[in-house]
């Protein structure tokens, strides 16, 4: 399995959350994670944790506690040599190309608005993996993401080689035409 992957589902649609779970192959005793507070090409801090709720962690079956150490990052003590898994939602309701946007239309996020930073591994390679929703079946992914195995509407699995490559490439979801 790969070291660090991302999946991305609706949660809901109507509520604006996208669904986010992260996995960690290996994570440190301690592991810290944050949300940036910049975007690429948009120099202004911005504060992007405060869409994010309802963080969890697990290791197995094991739920661990989350220790929030400010705004933008958070620390759980789990076991090194075991995979540690968080899931979170994030409220996406800003039509703006900096953030994150959801709603019955269509889809949209940069991933410094999704994406917790995995201190230490951040130059590991990412895996994110783009989930359709039920009730998008028309919907189509656009990305620069690298696909690794994706089906024809765009949904599937993709590569970057850091992580700032994976927050360097916004995702729209939506209905398109050429």
């Amino acid at each position: 399995p790969p070291a660090l992957s991302y999946r991305v589902e609706i949660a809901d649609l109507h509520a604006h959350l996208f669904r986010v779970t992260v996995r960690i192959a290996r994570p440190e005793a301690v592991q810290r994670l944050s949300l940036p507070v910049w975007i690429p090409g948009s120099y202004l801090v911005r504060e992007f944790s405060k869409n994010l709720q309802n963080l969890v962690a697990l290791q197995g079956q094991n739920q661990l506690a989350v220790a929030q150490m400010d705004k933008g990052s958070w620390e759980v003590a789990c076991r090194p040599g075991r995979p540690l898994e968080l899931r979170y939602e994030v409220y996406a309701l800003d039509n703006s190309v900096r953030t994150a946007w959801l709603d019955p239309s269509r889809g949209f996020f940069n991933g410094t608005s999704l994406f917790l930073c995995v201190r230490g591994q951040e130059s590991s390679p990412h895996l994110l993996e783009l989930v359709s929703h039920r009730s998008c079946r028309q919907w189509e992914v656009a990305t620069g993401l690298a696909p690794v195995k994706t089906n024809s509407r765009g949904y599937g699995v993709y590569r970057a080689g850091d992580y700032d490559e994976l927050v360097d490439c916004p995702v729209e979801m939506g209905r398109f035409w050429s």
